[in-house]
């Protein structure tokens, strides 16, 4: 049995945050959220919040109880989202763009066969 937590439009770019995802995926639960709970990212509090909507998604989703011990995380990854395109004057009359980056998030927990 498995269940899937997604956090849309987060406000940070992609690349951030899979730096963070990539230090979880195929962990225990109980290993995950402690390494998302003491890494300094920012992008991790994110991570940290899908991760416990998706095990109390499967809590709430089994008739039989399933300790947390028992679960995994099977998939986490993430996925591009709208680019906000701002302008930034710059010399000479010119203007560069800033692209503010927002991103995906989705986590699928499992349990252990």
């Amino acid at each position: 049995m498995e269940a899937r937590a997604v956090h849309r439009y987060i406000g940070s770019s992609p690349r951030k945050m899979r730096l963070v995802i990539d230090l979880i995926r195929g962990v225990s639960v109980s290993k995950a959220l402690e390494i998302l709970h003491f890494s300094p990212k920012h992008a991790s509090k994110d991570a940290e919040k899908v991760l416990r909507s998706a095990i109390s998604n499967l809590m709430n989703k089994e008739e039989s109880k399933v300790e947390p011990e028992e679960l995994f995380v099977k998939e986490a990854f993430v996925n591009q989202g709208p680019t906000l395109k701002r302008i930034s004057p710059a010399p000479m009359g010119r203007a560069y763009r800033i692209r503010k980056r927002s991103c995906h998030l989705t986590i699928i927990v499992a349990k252990k066969a």
